[in-house]
């Protein structure tokens, strides 16, 4: 999972290196906010086929397609064909808005969005398993 803050200026476009979530922000403001640099272990965030992006341990948004990525010079890291499967529009009441082509990672992103996913791990990047019980709807 990707914990993140929101975004500084949600309403100006996605400059180079913006990242974080802002729930006013277009869908491809989003996907360019959300899919990288991050310090991450790739081959494991690709493993798990899912990213769920969450802020203050709620499911906000969701990528997939994770399976191709770039790693900088600093050792961050993009998923160049990642999608935005879906993301949350309201936080007070969860407005959910899929994206993506795929009926299977809309589903994903149906059963995700806005549901509390709690972690204990530090840092932007939490692994978390994709048999996790602590899974809890909102």
């Amino acid at each position: 999972m990707l914990r993140v803050r929101g975004v500084e200026s949600p309403h100006i476009g996605s400059g180079a290196g913006r990242q974080g979530f802002s729930a006013a922000a277009s869908a491809s403001d989003l996907l360019a906010n959300l899919r990288g640099w991050w310090r991450c272990d790739a081959p494991s965030v690709a493993a798990g086929g899912v990213l769920p992006v969450t802020v203050a341990g709620y499911v906000v948004a969701v990528l997939t397609n994770l399976q191709r990525w770039e790693t900088n010079s600093e050792g961050r890291t993009l998923f160049s064909d990642a999608v935005l499967a879906g993301h949350v529009t309201d936080l007070a009441r969860p407005t959910v808005h899929l994206t993506a082509q795929d009926a299977t990672d809309r589903a994903t992103a149906q059963l995700l969005l806005g549901a509390r996913l709690a972690s204990d791990s530090g840092g932007p990047i939490a692994y978390v398993s994709t048999r996790n019980p602590d899974v809890t709807q909102g």
